[in-house]
């Protein structure tokens, strides 16, 4: 059972059916709040609540609700008033219809509650109701009131409890005019199945892994204040971290990161075979050295001919041929690694 302060009593309206229940908030919030200071000597900023017409300030006791009207009146209401509005929802949770839970947009969905029985005569119609829900595969449509005004809402079993989602109104959620791009964008099945590798490689998650990392940095960083310490500082971006200029890239850069992040083959299997008519290092480098050997070769005879005689040119073109029969071997082996 949880021991958590109800913020709403009342009862579920089942046709006939009264169910006695309690609201209370099914989640929580864990975000780290800030004080207000001043920045010069770190006093605290309060604000404090004035009467207009007595210019005191006023505690909160005396404080109380009133509805400005067109003309600037102030109009007071009371929670006696509210309490009273003739409407079967001021106190009653009523369900008015059952759907299956894909017909509710999920950008209708509001704040989050437990309905807790309401005492032992609560025990039977709530478990009736929970397992008519499980058993029927739909959620209930409920309107109900809360704060000051009418709303809609979506029961649903969660574990052995029913569990209440608060819905925007329909007129509540904004068309998503002017959001999408207003350029005729066409997107290729080689770029959609690329896609789809990423997300296969991304899989699932189990979301109890997942945690709020800005939170704990806050944390480090007050703690390292706190202690005198410097706080940690934030990593140095990536270079390169701009517009994306060709999406495949990107994509097949994506999915090799995922895989290579799971301890996978980061091989991403091309969609398109490409050709190339480069050839490979080893072959650059044997056209380097064959040229570079008839360089030298044919170089050799033209700077003896100008130090040399007659009878000496003959011994220089005789011993070029000699050197280049021993480079022949050369050019073979180098043709040799081009066929392979």
């Amino acid at each position: 059972m949880l021991h958590v302060r109800s913020i709403w009593n009342g009862a579920i309206s089942f046709g006939l059916v009264s169910i006695p229940i309690k609201l209370v908030n099914a989640t929580e919030n864990h975000s780290i709040s800030f004080r207000q200071i001043h920045t010069e000597d770190g006093g605290r900023i309060r604000y404090r609540k004035y009467c207009e017409l007595e210019d005191r300030e006023v505690s909160g006791q005396e404080i109380g609700k009133g509805y400005e009207d067109a003309d600037g009146t102030i109009i007071p209401i009371t929670d006696e008033d509210l309490a009273g509005l003739p409407i079967p929802t001021a106190k009653t949770i009523e369900i008015v219809a059952f759907v299956p839970e894909d017909r509710i947009d999920p950008l209708q969905m509001d704040a989050a509650y437990y309905l807790q029985a309401g005492g032992a005569p609560a025990a039977k119609p709530y478990t009736l109701l929970r397992e008519a829900l499980k058993r029927s595969k739909k959620v209930a449509i409920t309107k109900y009131a809360l704060r000051g005004r009418e709303r809609l809402g979506m029961l649903r079993v969660v574990g052995d409890a029913i569990a209440m989602h608060g819905l925007l109104w329909p007129d509540e959620v904004r068309a998503p005019e002017g959001v999408a791009p207003d350029t005729d964008v066409t997107v290729r099945d080689k770029e959609l199945d690329l896609a789809d590798a990423l997300m296969d490689t991304l899989g699932e998650v189990d979301l109890e892994d997942l945690h709020d990392e800005y939170r704990e940095a806050v944390e480090e960083v007050v703690a390292a204040k706190a202690a005198g310490e410097t706080p940690p500082e934030a990593p140095a971006a990536e270079a390169g971290g701009g517009k994306v200029l060709d999406l495949m890239a990107a994509l097949e850069n994506s999915v090799r990161a995922a895989r290579e992040s799971r301890g996978e083959e980061a091989e991403v299997k091309h969609l398109q075979q490409r050709k190339t008519s480069r050839s490979s290092p080893k072959d650059t480098g044997g056209k380097k050295s064959t040229s570079t050997a008839k360089k030298k070769t044919a170089s050799s005879p033209r700077k003896s001919t100008s130090k040399t005689s007659q009878a000496e040119k003959k011994t220089t073109k005789s011993t070029a041929k000699k050197t280049a029969a021993k480079k022949t071997p050369a050019k073979k082996a180098t043709s040799r690694k081009r066929s392979a």
